[in-house]
């Protein structure tokens, strides 16, 4: 498969990229290799595999809930840009009018 000038300017301008003439014609080549390798990989036997969302048999991968201990309010408080009470204050936005 050999892709034309104009279609490799026609994939830049698609993917909104500013590419000079050096990088047009460097380009064609990488992109002509990348769909040889994506026919390559097209043409795998796959008849006899079944759909997965992953390659190994996995079940109840959540780890276990533990209470433990939590970081004390002024220490997650100590570097706030501002505090208010015992909470972090930041800037009302609902309701605001822009």
């Amino acid at each position: 498969m050999s892709l034309s000038e104009a279609q490799v300017r026609h994939v830049a301008r698609l993917a909104r990229l500013a590419l000079t003439d050096e990088e047009i014609d460097g380009l064609g080549a990488q992109l002509d290799d990348i769909l040889s390798y994506a026919e390559k990989v097209g043409q795998v036997a796959t008849v006899d595999v079944a759909p997965t969302s992953h390659p190994y048999p996995l079940a109840n991968v959540a780890h276990v809930d533990e209470a433990r201990p939590s970081l004390p309010r002024e220490d997650a408080l100590a570097n706030a840009p501002r505090v208010e009470g015992n909470r972090f204050h930041v800037p009302r936005i609902v309701g605001e009018e822009q």
